[in-house]
């Protein structure tokens, strides 16, 4: 980086590293989530894979520096494709002692331990429950500790720009993403353009953001407290253009990109929610693209909304939580019987009841295939990492105007506020999704609503298109004419086609994907967002020499058709859920094998060890035996 201000200083050295996961953490003003966005937007820019987990405070006004209000954003970036945002942390910036108590136990014995010296004071040690304090007791003896007055040096370096107080504490994050700039060899250039951008209109806070942030990179440069500098390498990856993105705003651009595949306008009912919002503003972003967006009162109007749409003839979605999942469950199931084509997105969140909000879960699979009452089949498919939710959205959509159904998306918190280089694919690579609305009649009796095609999906007729006419609603409809109808044998075998409906989306399943060998001791089986995680602890138990493989499921119902053969060629199966249980107790059913599970619900995502661990634990008692 060129300087023209800063100090001179001899070159210190320089240690390279394959790859580093570092957290930023502190009160939920303090700008951790900024201050982690920049360094995961840097990092990108200098060609590292990166993965992102952050972590956001449940409560919206948690007291300051109280535990409850301690946010987080945790980075991974490497010089090798990675899959997931890491385990232990190499480097944990603490900007006080809520930050510290709350993340320290994931720090590394000899990691590097960054603290806002400044914070640690007698109040704030009481808000967080210290009864000493831990920078002076020794209970930190096992890390690389810095004490450093980031308070302090971030008020000298911006006295002389007549902010008040308020207005230059609020800037001190930049000062510690300054420093950890220069330690891991960032370029700053970036994030100075960003501010410059994103305070175009306030030119003081501008130059003093930018002022703390130079000062930052300066102080480790200069400072004989780090006695080495980190590199990591760019990484070798695909050629291509590329941007960083977050699961929602992949999920929003899939939608999108599906709309204009089926040249349609693209329609969105949503009620806010934890953590699903942002697909609902990230769409408004796109009006010039045939989008329309309907922030509503509630869940109901929000899907009722959607059928709405989807009536008329636009590609039509709803997005939600598991919350919302609950309390749209009738207008789902009015979807179900008017055989429309709507997608629901539930970005799962902790539960039950408002639960962990702001947490990532994976609870929601048996209110996807079962939470609605009566026989009212749909299909489920879940996207397995942020830049796949993206593809996800678009074959939700694909399968919602093929089988004239409503589609399920899972997607997770962990997810949808994750993060990682996304490879933009080109517009004419993708295929087409076809439809065609009925012109005319297709009966010498006039327009028959129901008379199905080989797929057993029935015609998308446009209201207002002559001749046409034909009844909606939630009453049972005669097969064939679509009158209402109360017999009972009709019903028996509407209920029996719609669920043969569904059931016919798996000769649209490619082959299952083996991670490993097509044969062995163990198969992993996963879902959702455990993607990055199972994958990578498989690969790293395959090279220690353990005969395990994996599969992950996209399709959730109907299941791949090709998944009981390949359970049967396996000895064991292993099942990690961020629930109790819900997929193993499906496979249990279904195909009758003895899947023993791994389950988690914490509110946080799988950490690699733990698969690992239960990996060599099963392979142990395999050889006891």
């Amino acid at each position: 980086m060129i300087r023209t201000d800063s100090p001179t200083a001899p070159a210190k050295p320089v240690e390279h590293l394959e790859a580093v996961t570092i957290r930023f953490c502190g009160d939920s003003g303090d700008g951790m989530q900024l201050a982690g966005t920049q360094f995961t937007n840097t990092s990108a820019l200098f060609g590292n894979d990166v993965s992102t987990l952050p972590d956001f405070p449940a409560e919206i006004r948690a007291p300051a520096g109280t535990l409850p209000g301690v946010s987080g954003f945790q980075i991974r970036f490497s010089s090798s494709p990675i899959h997931t945002p890491g385990d232990k942390l190499d480097a944990l910036v603490a900007m006080n002692p809520a930050g510290l108590k709350t993340n320290i136990m994931d720090l590394k014995a000899g990691g590097l331990l960054i603290v806002n010296e400044d914070e640690f004071n007698p109040t704030n040690l009481k808000k967080a429950n210290y009864a000493n304090n831990p920078l002076d007791d020794g209970s930190l003896k096992s890390f690389q500790l810095h004490k450093i007055k980031i308070s302090t040096l971030n008020k000298e370096a911006l006295a002389d720009t007549g902010l008040n107080a308020k207005a230059v504490d609020r800037c001190k994050n930049f000062f510690a993403l300054g420093l950890v700039y220069w330690l891991y060899g960032r370029p700053v250039e970036a994030t100075l353009r960003w501010i410059e951008d994103k305070f175009s209109k306030t030119p003081d806070v501008a130059q003093a953001n930018a002022k703390t942030l130079r000062m930052g990179y300066y102080y480790g440069e200069t400072t004989e407290s780090f006695v080495v500098q980190y590199v990591v390498p760019t990484a070798k990856i695909e050629p291509g253009t590329y941007r960083r993105i977050t699961g929602n705003e992949a999920t929003a651009l899939g939608f999108v990109t599906a709309a204009r595949l089926a040249n349609k306008e693209l329609f969105l009912g949503s009620y806010p929610i934890t953590p699903a919002s942002t697909i609902l503003e990230e769409l408004n972003r796109f009006k010039h693209y045939g989008v329309k967006t309907f922030q509503a009162e509630d869940e109901i109007a929000a899907v009722t909304s959607s059928i709405g749409a989807a009536y008329v003839g636009a590609l039509s979605i709803t997005t939600t939580s598991g919350p919302g999942v609950a309390l749209k469950g009738e207008g789902m199931g009015l979807a179900v019987m008017m055989e429309l084509p709507l997608i629901i997105v539930d970005v799962q969140r902790g539960g039950p009841s408002t639960g962990l909000p702001t947490k990532t879960e994976q609870a929601d699979l048996l209110m996807a295939l079962f939470g609605r009452h009566g026989e009212s089949p749909m299909p489920v498919i879940a996207a397995r990492s942020p830049s796949d939710c993206y593809y996800a959205a678009i074959e939700a959509s694909r399968i919602a105007v093929k089988y004239m159904t409503p589609v399920m998306l899972l997607t997770d918190g962990y997810l949808a506020n994750g993060s990682e280089p996304w490879r933009v694919p080109h517009y004419a690579d993708l295929p087409g999704i076809e439809i065609q609305h009925p012109l005319e009649k297709n009966s010498v009796d006039g327009y028959m609503p129901y008379k199905r095609d080989k797929n057993l999906s029935r015609p998308w007729a446009l209201p207002g298109t002559p001749g046409l006419e034909h009844r909606v609603g939630g009453l049972e409809k005669a097969d064939v004419h679509g009158n209402v109808s109360y017999d009972p044998d009709n019903h028996q075998h509407m209920i029996n086609t719609r669920a043969q409906k569904v059931a016919n989306v798996a000769q649209d399943i490619p082959p299952t994907e083996i991670l490993g060998d097509a044969e062995g001791d163990l198969l992993i089986i996963g879902w959702g967002g455990t993607y990055g995680s199972i994958t990578t602890a498989v690969e790293q138990c395959r090279s220690k020499g353990f005969k395990v493989s994996a599969v992950h499921l996209r399709y959730l119902n109907p299941l791949p058709p090709d998944l009981g053969e390949i359970l049967r060629r396996f000895d064991r199966v292993l099942v990690p859920e961020l629930n109790r249980g819900q997929l193993r107790l499906l496979l249990r059913a279904m195909y009758l094998v003895d899947a023993e599970g791994l389950n988690k619900v914490k509110g946080k995502p799988f950490l690699v060890s733990e698969i690992v661990e239960k990996i060599e634990s099963m392979v142990r008692q395999e050889v006891s035996v």
